[in-house]
């Protein structure tokens, strides 16, 4: 899922950067009003964590409102300092749907922005990944084969994440970088074919029918399929 964090405080940013980027998410980040309104209006995300207070000519609260003003439903997590009754109700009247208090937990900002994906997609996201016998829960982000459990760190999951998304599909080294690493350009390493071997190991061990497969000067592919 890709998330826009609109945030000036460097170490809350890098906090929250870190945190949404090892539970699988993908971060663009604007650091003032105006940034952050024009990511916010240009493109697409499943959800935006915005402060409230930013520097520039429009503050949160102002991005939201304009946001709400052509039609945006996008989720949008407030966080603030501002902690009043009245504050928050500002908040949610300016369109937020939720508000989070400063300090705050990641574990309670990913879990408010887990339900706030859920319930704007209806309640009907996509919580369980399966190609063949291998299965990735993505809440509990637990992944077995055939039953037993498959250990893996972070950017493994994020790329067998990636690839289980486009299974039976051939997907190439650039649109690994782009997805998986967010590099928008070629860094000239050997990065996705290293962690690709990681990750064969680990979900093809033991297998009769290897699931991970080369295609010759194309890239990947993940299918249950011969």
């Amino acid at each position: 899922m890709k998330v826009l964090l609109v945030e000036d405080n460097e170490r809350v940013s890098s906090f929250v950067r870190k945190g949404l980027t090892e539970a699988g998410y993908t971060i663009d980040h604007a650091d003032n009003g105006r940034d952050g309104m024009f990511l916010a209006a240009g493109e697409s995300y499943d959800a935006i964590v915005m402060d409230r207070m930013l520097p520039g000519d429009i503050d949160g609260l102002g991005i939201i409102a304009a946001l709400r003003r052509t039609g945006s439903r996008t989720p949008i997590l407030i966080l603030s300092a501002l902690s009043d009754v009245d504050e928050r109700i500002r908040g949610l009247q300016s369109g937020g749907d939720d508000y989070l208090v400063k300090p705050f937990a990641f574990g309670e900002l990913l879990a408010r922005l887990d339900a706030l994906v859920r319930r704007a997609n209806g309640g009907n996201s996509v919580t369980t990944l399966s190609v063949g016998e291998l299965t990735m829960d993505l809440l509990s982000r637990k992944v077995t084969r055939s039953g037993k459990t498959v250990t893996l760190q972070p950017r493994e999951f994020k790329l067998l994440e990636y690839l289980m998304r486009h299974a039976d599909q051939v997907v190439t080294r650039t649109m690994l970088l782009e997805g998986v690493w967010d590099y928008h350009f070629d860094p000239q390493t050997n990065v996705v074919d290293v962690h690709v071997s990681k990750l064969r190991q680990k979900i093809d061990a033991g297998a009769e029918r290897p699931l991970l497969k080369t295609i010759r000067n194309a890239g990947y592919m993940l299918s249950a399929n011969d």
